[in-house]
């Protein structure tokens, strides 16, 4: 099912249903009149985050200090299928994952029947969702019929925040990760780790690897990754494919020697192929797209010079391996995205822009700017930056609570 579909249905099925249980569970939750305080040894944990690889991997950070705080805790996590293999690399970090199969409406009702079964037997007493703009997100941890029900807010007019125990201010100025972080400090926690989870090597996948570019790649070094895609959440995010053709052009006139490997999923194989169709000649100019897993993806990453990508996944994938990348930016700041200490970010900070967390349609309406404002000029100048390691990135400074007090947070109910 295509993402655009299921947002429809998301603001129209979604929405509905949600209003439908906004005044019972207002009314249940008085007479139940349950005691809500977070400062608790809690056992049952569920976390959710349906959308974005990158948004999963930014949370990482957030899944280290929950383990870190409840160490005996079971921690369940709830996303969707293209989402359970980056998961696997944080079994440590969670007991399980639930699966929500959102490839038709049909699979979709069935595998959130069977979620919300699974839920009511696991009796949650913390549910954290991650999604901001989610109906569909919301009707879970609302139905989940958890004891504490962590989400997110950006005005106190959505009624959607009326079926949430406790609240957090969604700063959009704020790095994801600590945005992500907030909700383990409403939870009282004693230890905040605020790095990204580092994902292991997997060695099965380097041979794979190797196996699958054995004609066009001969050691795992000293290649440039290139990213020209992003995810159809938010296609307005890719650089004009035109610039991608010219910055391979000039990379390869400078750098003759310069292997470059174009990556892709299945889904955007076809995309690829028509920037690769320029160098289909040139053996130094490697096409993987829908060739790779997402472990084989997370090799060739790991061990590239530098990688250039739009923002998205494999742009988190990067910080997260705390590898050198040139990203891209445009509807999106880099200030919203922590971990940037290996990250050379080029953002042409426009009036309209960041949008992406502001609305489901840019004013733009898809006519990004933004990113076609980008010149390969600039592309090529901060890649021989980031090849002298002549770059730093700094944030402006964020402070998150004052003594006691956490900034942002509301607790909707104490007794109810």
């Amino acid at each position: 099912m295509k993402t655009s579909k299921q947002i429809q249905i998301d603001k129209w099925l979604g929405s509905i249903l949600n209003l439908c249980l906004y005044i019972p569970v207002r009314i249940l939750g008085k007479v139940l009149s349950i005691n809500h305080s977070l400062d608790k040894p809690f056992k049952r944990i569920v976390i959710a985050k349906y959308k974005g690889m990158g948004s999963i991997v930014q949370a990482s950070a957030l899944l280290k200090t929950i383990r870190k705080n409840y160490p005996d805790a079971e921690i369940k996590f709830i996303t969707t299928q293209p989402n359970e293999a980056i998961l696997s690399y944080y079994p440590h970090l969670i007991n399980e994952t639930l699966i929500v199969n959102d490839s038709s409406i049909i699979n979709l009702i069935s595998s959130t029947s069977s979620l919300i079964l699974k839920l009511w037997k696991f009796r949650a007493e913390v549910f954290i969702d991650l999604e901001i703009y989610s109906n569909y997100g919301t009707l879970i941890s609302t139905v989940s019929a958890a004891k504490n029900r962590l989400g997110y807010y950006k005005s106190d007019k959505d009624y959607r925040t009326g079926l949430y125990t406790h609240l957090m201010f969604y700063n959009v100025k704020s790095p994801l990760s600590e945005i992500y972080l907030q909700t383990a400090r409403m939870l009282s926690t004693n230890a905040v780790v605020s790095t990204l989870e580092y994902p292991a090597v997997n060695e099965e996948s380097v041979i794979s690897l190797k196996e699958k570019l054995r004609a066009s790649l001969t050691e795992l070094n000293k290649y440039i990754v290139i990213n020209p895609n992003a995810s159809d959440l938010r296609l307005e995010r890719r650089w004009p494919s035109e610039s991608y053709v010219n910055l391979i052009e000039q990379l390869h006139n400078k750098y003759p020697d310069q292997r470059i490997i174009l990556i892709g999923n299945k889904a955007e194989q076809t995309y690829v192929d028509s920037i690769h169709h320029y160098f289909k000649n040139n053996k130094l100019i490697v096409n993987s797209a829908g060739l790779l897993s997402l472990f084989e993806l997370i090799e060739l990453i790991r061990n590239a010079e530098i990688i250039i990508t739009n923002d998205t996944g494999p742009l988190h994938l990067s910080l997260a391996l705390k590898n050198k990348v040139l990203g891209l930016f445009g509807p999106c700041s880099p200030n919203q995205y922590g971990q940037m200490e290996n990250c050379l970010p080029l953002y042409k900070n426009l009036y309209c822009s960041p949008c992406v967390h502001e609305f489901a349609i840019p004013p733009c309406k898809g006519n990004n700017i933004c990113m076609q404002s980008i010149q390969v000029s600039e592309v090529i100048d901060a890649f021989i930056r980031l090849k002298s390691n002549d770059f730093k990135f700094q944030y402006d400074s964020i402070p998150y609570r004052s003594q006691n007090e956490l900034f942002g947070f509301v607790q909707n109910r104490k007794h109810a």
